[in-house]
Parts: C-alpha cells; sequence; structure tokens
C-alpha cells in the first residue's frame, strides 16, 4: 500500500483503488470538504503526475474522459484548491510523492487499464439529498427533483414566478461555471423542450454566482443530477443508431458478372485480330479472365 499524507489530504493506494481523503487543514476548501472522501477504482484513471516546485510540489490526477460526473458537470473548470484530483506535497515529501506516483503507474501498466473515454460513470457522484445557498437563489436536489427557490437579490422578473421545482426526468443537461473576472458564474438546468437564451440573471432555471465563498458548493447540485442523467456518450451513440442506414448499392448477381467476363474475351478477341494486342499479352489477358470464371 502507498501512502501520502500532507496538511491538504491524505492519498491512499491498495491497488485497486486510490482514496482521496481531505484534509483539515484551514487552507482546505469548503468544496473538498463536504464532498468528503472520494474512492476512485483504478480502472477510472487516465494517468497520474508529481511535478516538483521550490517550496512544493504537486500530485496530479486524470481521469478518463466520462468517467467521473463531477468533471463532466463543471466542464474542468474546478481549479485548485477546488479540484479533488491535486494535492499539495511539501518539499520533504517529494521521496514519497515519486513512489506514489511510481506505484500507481506500475499498477496502470500491469492492469493494462486504457486510457480512452467510457460511456459510464465510474464515480457516484455526490450523496443526495442535498442543498446549496449561493448567488441569487438555493438549490436542492433529493434525487428525482431539483428545487429552486430565490432571496432578495434575485431580480423581480425572475423571482415573480416564485420557487421552482425540475422533475429530473424533464432535465437534459447542467452545467455549472464559476465567476471570472467581471463575468458572473452561474448553475443552469437545460429542461426539456424548454430551451432558454436567456441570461442566468433572468433564466428561472439558473442560479447566479459572483464569485463568493460557497459558489464551488453549486457544483456539488450540478454532479449529483448529472450523475443520474444519461450518461453523454451513450446518448450520443443511441442517436448515432437511431440514423437510418444509407442504401447499400446493389450487389452483382453471379450472372451478371459472368457476362461482363464473356465482354471483355470478346473485346479481347478483337484487340487481338486488329494487333493492338501480341500473341503473348492476348494468352496472358485471356488466362486472367477465364481464372475469374
Amino acid at each position: 500500500m502507498a501512502e501520502i499524507i500532507q496538511k491538504d489530504g491524505t492519498w491512499a493506494f491498495d491497488g485497486d483503488a486510490l482514496r482521496l481523503t481531505p484534509g483539515r487543514d484551514k487552507n482546505v476548501s469548503l468544496l473538498r470538504r463536504e464532498l468528503g472522501e472520494l474512492v476512485v477504482p483504478l480502472g477510472a484513471l487516465a494517468g497520474v503526475s508529481f511535478e516538483q516546485g521550490k517550496k512544493a510540489g504537486r500530485l496530479r490526477l486524470r481521469l478518463r474522459d466520462g468517467a467521473d460526473p463531477l468533471l463532466l458537470a463543471t466542464g474542468g473548470r474546478l481549479t485548485e484548491p477546488h479540484d479533488p484530483y491535486q494535492l499539495i506535497v511539501e518539499s520533504d515529501r517529494y521521496g514519497v510523492a515519486e513512489y506514489f506516483t511510481d506505484e500507481v503507474r506500475n499498477a496502470l501498466l500491469l492492469d493494462q487499464v486504457p486510457s480512452e473515454p467510457v460511456d459510464a460513470y465510474l464515480l457516484p457522484g455526490p450523496s443526495v439529498p442535498l442543498s446549496v445557498s449561493a448567488g441569487d437563489g438555493t438549490a436542492g436536489f433529493d434525487g428525482e427533483r431539483i428545487r429552486l427557490e430565490w432571496n432578495w437579490k434575485t431580480e423581480d422578473a425572475k423571482a415573480a414566478a416564485g420557487a421552482r421545482t425540475l422533475a429530473l426526468a424533464d432535465i437534459t443537461g447542467v452545467e455549472w461555471h464559476p465567476a471570472a473576472g467581471l463575468e458572473n458564474g452561474h448553475l443552469r438546468f437545460t429542461v426539456r423542450h424548454a430551451p432558454t437564451k436567456a441570461p442566468p440573471k433572468y433564466d428561472p432555471n439558473a442560479v447566479e454566482l459572483w464569485g463568493f465563498k460557497k459558489d464551488p458548493l453549486m457544483a456539488l447540485v450540478a454532479a449529483a443530477v448529472q450523475a443520474r442523467l444519461p450518461h453523454p456518450a451513450r446518448a450520443a451513440a443511441d442517436v448515432v443508431d437511431a440514423r437510418p442506414e444509407p442504401p447499400s448499392a446493389p450487389v452483382a448477381s453471379a450472372e451478371d458478372d459472368h457476362d461482363a467476363l464473356l465482354r471483355r474475351l470478346r473485346e479481347l478477341g478483337e484487340l487481338h485480330r486488329t494487333g493492338v494486342l501480341t500473341d503473348e499479352e492476348f494468352a496472358l489477358a485471356k488466362q486472367a479472365v477465364l481464372k475469374r470464371m
């Protein structure tokens, strides 16, 4: 068993799975604390790396595309310190980090784990029920329904309709964007037969985020919903399978093929009689046609 213990958290590998436990240090993000311990099966990994720095290094896990609903819902926009697949390593533990990296890499090679995308979730996503308040509202999810409630900071146009309940069966997509610079973030649900291009500020199916401390927690709601939606890769495959097959080219019958070869023989005979083909060339060409017959 390989294990590395740091202020950020503890990573342990038993040959079959990695256990990523968040630390208790005050610098550990609220998202990591709420997410709790993650168990990542070896088959969900695409790779592992360790980067050394002057004062500290960083362990990184790279998961196979489509394996984790959290990464799908956030679109890779979770940055350190919110990314659960990064671990800050102190300089005096570089040797342990290198040993940990080698152990995981060797296991990937021995088990011949492919790095290709997957068409099913290999991690379960956050547990439910859960409820998060941030930005202009509160988002709750019980596994079957999403509940959106508004606060005093919500735009009147959106708050006028009151709280909103969305059935999971009506949801076709979910996305989480963090606030960046002067641009606000959001948690948005795509509802079947009700597309909208309204900004999150006015969209009744979205919570607008302003870059405050609790914003990343909305990613937990997004991931919990994503984990219960059809996997995007499988849904795309179903669409392809549903497409009508192109008409196949007509297959020549044996009789048609035989007639074509007879015509070819007559053409060769004519070319031989007119002197275009020599005796030797005619004999070789005739023999080739007869073999096909």
